[in-house]
């Protein structure tokens, strides 16, 4: 199956990854923590899966829709 990519709906700065690499994430699992608005918005897996590569690292700051992590199914 193709790989895919989990991305943020709000822009702001990563303030949490806590999945580390090569894990195994359920549907709707939390990937990341995007800071926005001094509110901290979880980024959930849309598929159960690998994690493949995470593409952020914590105090980055990403646009809204930027892609975060690749998931493998």
């Amino acid at each position: 199956m193709p790989d895919i990519k989990i991305v943020t709906e709000v822009a702001g700065r990563i303030c949490a990854l806590p999945i580390p690499l090569g894990a195994d994430v359920g549907d709707g699992e939390d990937i990341a923590f995007v800071e926005a608005m001094k509110m901290e918005i979880p980024v959930a897996s849309p598929a159960a899966g690998k994690v493949k590569s995470i593409l952020v690292a914590v105090d980055d700051v990403v646009a809204e829709g930027q892609v975060v992590a690749i998931l493998e199914t």
